[in-house]
């Protein structure tokens, strides 16, 4: 019995209750499962591991047995210890985990053909922020499967037929004991379709379906946040003998943009307006999503001092709320002043010396608060 610690395998908390194990084995033992892994020697050895660790910390008595002595509690090579050698366990070899692949591949223990859903696929596409507050239409290509149109989804070459497991004898599985337990597992002759394909369709290999890609359009509603996902149901990979397709699942990014950024449903932005506009007030144009509109700036305002612009933002993908844009003022320090400019700033400076402490509100507090570091 391997030593490996049965809470670690199945990825659970010590503290896990029967529900969350249960939960855990079945995710596990589809991901491992020998049909869906076939000639995988990896797999096969996981989902062993697997199946052990679920048979242990699924029964109260073992698992409490497991808790207190580790795996000299539960192996029944170690005789005696812990557990007594599964001496309390009664019926243990007539114990079967049929009911539970019942459930979770469909069909009766002894009887069964596999149908497994489709694999639920995954793709990522990359929108605007225009057209994330906007919503658009995207047509997507993705790769998927379809039938086999030579066999026409049977697996085998035209003029021939799959013949009955002759493994499994058209059961699809198999008994195996394993120490005092007789499990019942997938058969690895068909891989649980109870049916032997000796001559192959060329095209497909025996698959009853081919690689192919095909065009979906998806719907991205406005409002959208960038990593949300849009599920289209049955868009995934089709299923296999009768069941249903999986999912497809479209990652939304949104681009980053060169002059919003977003916050929730808000829109925030740097603003730059000129001394003159910053002092004396004025109008400005500021971009929004929709256009430009027209922002009054009061008189003296300052660097930092935010304007909200309302109803400018992003619209909730859930409500009818709307967001509102934030324009963030910079004053800006002019470059590559003419000589003329220059000249009127330096009047200025100078008719500005001795200026009142009231006017420069900001150098006031600035330097009392050097005043109150050196005193």
């Amino acid at each position: 019995m391997s030593n490996k610690d049965f809470y670690e395998t199945l990825g659970v908390a010590r503290s896990a209750n029967d529900d969350e194990i249960k939960k855990a084995y079945r995710k596990l033992a589809m991901k491992y499962h020998p049909d869906r892994n076939p000639d995988d020697k990896d797999a096969e050895e996981k989902f062993k591991e697997v199946q052990k660790a679920y048979d242990i910390l699924s029964d109260k008595e073992k698992r409490s047995a497991y808790d207190q002595f580790g795996h000299a509690g539960v192996d029944p090579n170690m005789g005696g210890g812990g557990f007594g050698g599964f001496g309390g366990f009664g019926g243990a070899q007539g114990f079967d985990f049929g009911d539970i692949f019942s459930q979770m591949f469909g069909g009766g223990a002894g009887g069964r053909q596999q149908s497994y859903q489709g694999a639920d696929l995954q793709y990522a596409v990359e929108i605007t922020l225009e057209e994330a507050a906007k919503g658009i239409k995207k047509r997507i290509t993705i790769p998927t499967h379809e039938e086999c149109d030579v066999c026409h989804g049977s697996g085998a070459k035209p003029g021939t037929s799959a013949t009955t497991c002759s493994t499994c004898h058209g059961s699809g599985t198999i008994h195996v004991r394993q120490a005092i337990f007789q499990m019942q597992q997938t058969c690895p002759t068909c891989h649980g379709t109870g049916k032997q394909i000796k001559d192959p369709c060329m095209k497909c290999r025996g698959e009853g379906r081919v690689k192919t890609s095909k065009t979906v359009e998806v719907n991205i509603p406005a409002g959208i946040d960038d990593g949300q996902r849009i599920r289209l149901s049955g868009e995934g990979e089709p299923g296999m003998h009768g069941a249903p397709n999986g999912d497809l699942y479209v990652v939304v990014h949104v681009k980053e943009h060169k002059t919003f950024e977003r916050n929730g449903l808000d829109l925030h932005c740097e603003m730059p307006i000129s001394f003159a506009i910053a002092a004396l007030g004025g109008e400005v144009e500021v971009p929004t999503l929709d256009g430009k509109v027209k922002l009054s700036i009061p008189k003296e305002t300052q660097t930092g001092r935010r304007m909200r612009v309302k109803g400018k933002g992003i619209k909730s993908l859930r409500s009818s709320a709307v967001g509102d844009l934030y324009c963030h003022v910079v004053v800006e320090t002019p470059v590559n002043l003419t000589d003329r400019q220059k000249e009127l700033l330096e009047e200025f400076e100078k008719i500005s010396t001795g200026m009142e402490r009231s006017q420069t509100p900001r150098q006031k507090s600035f330097f009392d608060k050097v005043r109150d570091i050196f005193d």
